[in-house]
């Protein structure tokens, strides 16, 4: 099959030049390309124009720093089947639910057809949460517990519907899709960047700087934008800094949920003070305002470089500190290790992606693979990974990418010099009839944004996936043979992203 082959950095595709094929052919050559474990999808998704539902996938090859961009078409509305990826690949998934949801395509031979995300537009109005299929087992022994959609708090809506017997779980089914957002039809809509930029940060809150870059990464390979070294540099201290910000967090969390309260409080002060570090440098705790196309309103300053470093270098100090005494308790490492357990090849079944597939031996990590900015050049990023894939090896993970990334900063901006950078540009034209991808390793892992523009430049699509998408599936293959009590640990050893799938 001919491929449109491009790379992380490589401008916008125009879409004249993406090879439109058979799905017979598309379906052979991905369905034998997803079996080697390099190549993995970052994106599939289907768009109505005129009479015709045309098909992309992006699919990463991770040994040759690649992507491979492909498409196939049918006629709207027609009737035929399409023999189901799932069946072989489960990565596919959560793809095609959507692409069926969205739709009506039937995928033949797809195992769990079930609605992804109710979202308002759904071709079958009459699918709601209300008539959600959840699984069901017979059985004397069993029972089912269920958890949500509302929670105690304040997260947003799922529902986690557990069959057990006794304390131990069988299956645990997750349903998203309450929230109902609409995002990507946001920037469908209006043609303010300044907006668009607004709304990309509000993807998931807690990956503001995550969903921004990406965004804007996308636009600048849209307008023809190349960001200079210096903007590169910022942005990347700003990956960073939520990293370790996020990291930290998760640190408390799983502290917190076994009664460790040392280290709950030691690494809420710390991701406390990590977040307002990054409020002195913008404005704001979580990034919001900082990452801006072509350019930024908070250049460093020699002053602000230097805080973030004395503060990096005391934070990175200080969690060490706690890393080493999780380490060394007996208490914690008998609830964390062994418990919760995805297996590698799992994992890569699934597409799982970001530090829990490193926790599992699979180094997904775009920073390594797909480089951009200053990975590209004068960072050579090294992923962690573990091999355990269990909540112990999910945490060290975490503490060890913390202590990375404070390295990180340190290093770029030791030899940084702060100067004059240009102010956003919200006004460049977007290249018309093209394709655009960002593609970025947030602290959750994979992040990638698709843009596609009509015959005028204008937005006609934008497809979003939020590194939970595969993840979330992590979590219920996680729990299974566990017992009920470790859910809390084994759910807070992912943080997942209920918005960041709810779009």
């Amino acid at each position: 099959m001919k491929y449109y082959i491009t790379d992380n950095t490589a401008p916008v595709v125009p879409l004249s030049e993406i090879p439109e094929t058979s799905y017979a052919e598309f379906y052979a050559d991905l369905a034998a390309k997803l079996a080697d474990a390099r190549y993995h999808i970052a994106h599939y998704f289907a768009l109505p124009l005129g009479d015709r539902l045309r098909f992309f996938c992006l699919l990463l090859d991770d040994a040759e720093a690649k992507v491979l961009i492909a498409s196939h078409a049918m006629e709207y509305y027609d009737e035929q089947e399409l023999p189901s990826l799932t069946a072989l690949h489960p990565q596919v998934h959560p793809f095609e639910r959507d692409i069926a949801e969205r739709y009506g395509v039937r995928f033949d031979g797809m195992p769990w057809p079930k609605p992804l995300r109710f979202p308002f537009d759904r071709f079958d109005r009459g699918s709601t949460m209300d008539n959600y299929p959840f699984y069901t087992m017979e059985g004397r022994s069993l029972h089912e517990v269920n958890v949500g959609p509302i929670h105690a708090g304040i997260i947003e809506p799922g529902a986690f519907r557990f069959i057990c017997n006794g304390e131990q779980v069988l299956h645990l089914e997750i349903a998203l899709g309450y929230q109902h957002r609409g995002v990507e039809h946001e920037f469908e809509t209006t043609a303010n960047r300044l907006r668009q930029m607004c709304l990309a940060e509000a993807v998931a809150g807690d990956s503001a700087v995550t969903h921004a870059a990406t965004f804007a990464s996308a636009v600048e390979k849209l307008t023809g934008g190349v960001p200079s070294a210096r903007l590169g540099v910022e942005r990347a201290v700003a990956l960073e800094l939520e990293r370790m910000a996020m990291q930290i967090a998760d640190t408390g969390a799983l502290c917190m949920d076994v009664g460790y309260q040392l280290g709950q409080v030691a690494c809420e002060a710390l991701r406390t003070m990590t977040i307002n570090t990054t409020q002195a440098w913008c404005g704001n705790r979580f990034g919001k305002g900082l990452i801006r196309p072509g350019g930024t309103n908070h250049p460093l300053t020699a002053a602000k470089a230097e805080t973030i470093r004395r503060n990096v270098a005391q934070i990175a100090r200080r969690y060490d500190e706690v890393r080493r005494d999780i380490k060394s308790s007996p208490t914690l490492l008998a609830r964390f290790e062994q418990c919760g357990i995805v297996p590698r090849e799992e994992m890569l079944r699934i597409g799982g992606v970001g530090q829990a597939a490193r926790a599992s031996g699979a180094a997904r990590d775009i920073r390594a693979t797909h480089p951009w900015g200053v990975f590209a050049g004068t960072l050579r990023h090294e992923s962690i990974v573990k091999r355990h894939g269990d909540v112990m090896a999910r945490l060290m993970v975490r503490c060890r990418e913390v202590l990375q990334s404070a390295g990180y900063i340190d290093r770029l901006l030791a030899d940084y010099t702060p100067g004059s950078l240009p102010a956003p540009d919200y006004a460049a034209p977007p290249a018309p009839d093209s394709l655009a991808f960002g593609l970025v390793e947030g602290w959750r892992g994979e992040t990638c944004h698709v843009l596609l523009t009509d015959a005028q430049g204008r937005i006609a699509a934008c497809r979003i996936k939020d590194p939970s998408l595969h993840n979330w599936l992590a979590l219920a293959l996680a729990v299974r043979g566990e017992g009920i009590s470790d859910f809390p640990i084994c759910n807070k050893s992912f943080n997942l992203s209920y918005c960041g799938h709810d779009l």
